[in-house]
This record gives structure tokens, sequence and C-alpha cells, in this order.
């Protein structure tokens, strides 16, 4: 079942197209990452989803229910913490907290949702006094009141110290086995790539990819880069691993030849069977592109 739903997305402010013709899916229970450069149209489509902002064309369902029509009923099912969070100065981060269960209506223990973004210590002293990251974990036990179907969080690593970003990743899994939706847009490529399930690249407010990273991958041909330490590089070998379906690229080095391919485990085993059949074969190491390799490809041109 999808959870959030656009099709043909477009959203203009004057001659400026900021969100252009945008379609995509967002399944129950799954964590989708929402990446793209700044000014790619991030924070509009999530504003869009909400219904702070207007659509110029297209429609944007959420639960099955349009967003303009049903957004207070949206809303309420859903937890958000969108950038730029405005804290109340003279309030305790307590207060901020038991405000949201009663907008709510909720029966959540106010304590416990402080401890779980680790600001137990803090809980009663004012939001006025706390650092960015501090707000940052107010915002987020926020987001949390009433277990909500869908997570909507817009930048939350802002400000967040090494801790505070272990603890958010805790936090999006563990919603995640709970059953809930994350919808997750960051300019943080590794706190995305450590929980989504599947990712979607903005680019001048189009989309330019949408799947799982290891599908991307595949697509882009930026799979693996295989390391062999070799006792000597004979030019035979080179011209037979150039010759294998999957690898794109060759080079030797000292000591060692680098193959890229396609990081299918197939072409993995031919490239080091040839090595091997060579008889200089003494070492090797994998190294997979990563989600930043995957992110440049699509937004750099030059996918």
């Amino acid at each position: 079942m999808s959870v959030i739903e656009l099709d043909g997305l477009t959203k203009r402010f004057g001659d400026v197209t900021a969100v252009d013709d945008l379609s995509f899916a967002v399944e129950e229970g799954e964590v989708f990452g929402f990446l793209g450069p700044n000014g790619a149209g991030k924070s509009t489509t999530i504003n869009a989803m909400l219904d702070f902002t207007k659509p110029t064309g297209g429609t944007v369902r959420v639960f099955g229910r349009d967003s303009r029509r049903d957004s207070v009923a949206i809303r309420r099912r859903s937890g958000l913490l969108l950038e730029g969070y405005g804290a109340y100065p003279r309030l305790t981060g307590r207060e901020h907290v038991e405000h949201a269960i009663e907008t709510k209506d909720a029966d959540d223990d106010p304590d416990a949702l402080l401890h779980r973004v680790g600001l137990e210590d803090a809980a009663g002293r004012r939001a006025g006094g706390y650092s960015k990251g501090m707000r940052q974990r107010m915002a987020l036990a926020v987001a949390l009141v009433g277990e909500p179907d869908l997570l909507v969080l817009d930048e939350p690593s802002t400000g967040l110290d090494p801790n505070g970003a272990r603890t958010l990743r805790e936090v999006v899994l563990a919603e995640a086995e709970r059953g809930a939706t994350v919808f997750f847009s960051s300019h943080i490529l590794e706190q995305v790539d450590a929980v989504a399930d599947r990712i979607a690249i903005l680019l001048d407010g189009s989309l330019t990819a949408v799947g799982g990273v290891e599908e991307l991958r595949r697509e882009l041909g930026a799979g693996t880069t295989l390391s062999v330490w070799v006792s000597r590089v004979p030019d035979a070998l080179l011209a037979d691993l150039r010759a294998l379906d999957g690898v794109r690229e060759v080079e030797p080095r000292h000591g060692r030849i680098e193959v890229a391919c396609d990081g299918d485990g197939a072409t993995k085993l031919r490239a080091l069977n040839a090595v091997a059949d060579a008889g200089v074969f003494e070492d090797f190491a994998v190294e997979e592109a990563s989600l930043s390799d995957v992110f440049s490809e699509y937004t750099e041109g030059r996918a």
C-alpha cells in the first residue's frame, strides 16, 4: 500500500519552476530517502505533501487522501520535524512535548520521549538556552508524539553531534520496525545510506533517479572496484581482464591491479579467476560505490 503518492506534482513561483512534473510513491513501512542539492525542490515537495504550499499542477495523496482537502487528517497521523523548527524560548523541553501531546490528544509520557532522544537531563531547562543540536533532539521528540503512522524528517541532522546523529538513526530504524513510514530528506548522505530502503534523487526540481542504492549502483555501472595484489602485471592478463563482460576499466598500479566492474558477484569471480589462472594472485579487496558516489553521478551530469 502506498502511503505517499505524487502524480505530476508541479510548483512554480512566478517564472521559477521549483518542482517539475514529479511522480513517485512511498510504500507503507519503508524508510524513503529524499536527496538533492540545495535548491533542488525537496522542501517545496514536502510543503506540498503537507498542504503548506499549493501545487501549480498535479496531485498529492497521503494515506489515500487528497493532501489539500484532507490536510488536517493527514497531519494528525503524521509526525513532523521540518527545517527551521521554531522553539519557544521560555518553554522547557518538557513543556514543548507536553503541548504536542495535548494538541494530538495522545497519552505519551513526555519524559520517556525526551529520554529516547537523549534530552532527559535538560528536560526542565528553557529551550532558549538549548544549543541547535538540543533543539533538534527536542523537535524529534515532538515529532514522535502519538506514535505517528508517517514520520516526515526534513534535514533532521542539522546541528547534531555524532551522538545525536546515532540517536537519530536508532529512532528512525525503531520507528520503521514499529511499522511507521519514514520520509527522510537530508544532504548528509551517510545518514540516509544507513537507514533508507529506497532513495529518490531530485535535481533542479525533476526526479533523476529512484530505487534502492544497490539498484542505482547497477544502473550506473558504479558498483565495485576490485583491487587485486599480484606478484607481477602481465600485459596478457590486463588484456584478458579488459575483455571480461561487466568490467569497465582496468588500471595497473604498483603491485596491484584495480578492476572497476558492475558489482555483480559473477563478474568479480571471473576477474579473480583470470588473475589466479595467470599465476600471479596474492590478495584482493573489494570497495563498493557509496551513496555519495551514486549521488554525484546523478547530480553532476556524469550519468
